[in-house]
């Protein structure tokens, strides 16, 4: 683990759902993964062990096979932006699983990021990604709402890529 400092102070408070400090943006985006115990595993073991980061076509250099607090991440973009970052709570529980990481010095944003699965009552199985984030370099600063837009683009293909790697389990 390095000894880098968070960019922000608010650190932990994706866990908050719907929390947005003042002068950061908000993003929630939730996803249908599939439903049943099985969908819920595969999809769990897929965010926790940074599969489906990595299923999207982006670099990750993590410090651990799986998501735990205080495990580095550097999050490579395009093979050209580098994002560090470090996990700061994860949840692994019967129906919901999943991390936040905040960022580092370095990294294009400032803020936090969670990736959570959740299985429902009736069995439905989601992805929700929240964030909060504000610009720290001068071109997310310059690209204004181009960020935020590929920001809701990224969270999305999370959603979608979760779900893809979970479509061949049989579904109740």
């Amino acid at each position: 683990m390095s000894t880098a400092h968070f960019t922000y102070e608010e650190v932990g408070a994706t866990r908050e759902q719907g929390h947005c400090p003042p002068g950061f943006h908000p993003l929630r985006v939730r996803t249908r993964i599939g439903e049943g115990r099985e969908v819920f595993r595969r999809a769990s073991e897929a965010v926790m062990t940074w599969e489906m980061h990595r299923a999207l076509g982006v670099g990750i250099e993590a410090s651990a096979d799986r998501a735990a607090p205080g495990t580095d991440v550097t999050v490579t973009l395009a093979g050209v932006v580098r994002a560090p970052c470090r996990v700061v709570w994860t949840a692994e529980e019967p129906r919901l699983a999943g991390w936040a990481y905040g960022t580092l010095p370095g990294h294009p944003e400032c803020g936090e990021e969670a990736f959570l699965v959740d299985r429902t009552g009736d069995g439905t199985v989601w992805l929700t990604v929240t964030a909060f984030s504000r610009a720290a370099k001068w071109y997310t600063r310059a690209a204004g709402p181009f960020t935020r837009a590929f920001q809701h683009t990224y969270a999305h293909r999370c959603g979608t890529t979760l779900r893809r790697l979970c479509a061949d389990i049989p579904q109740p």
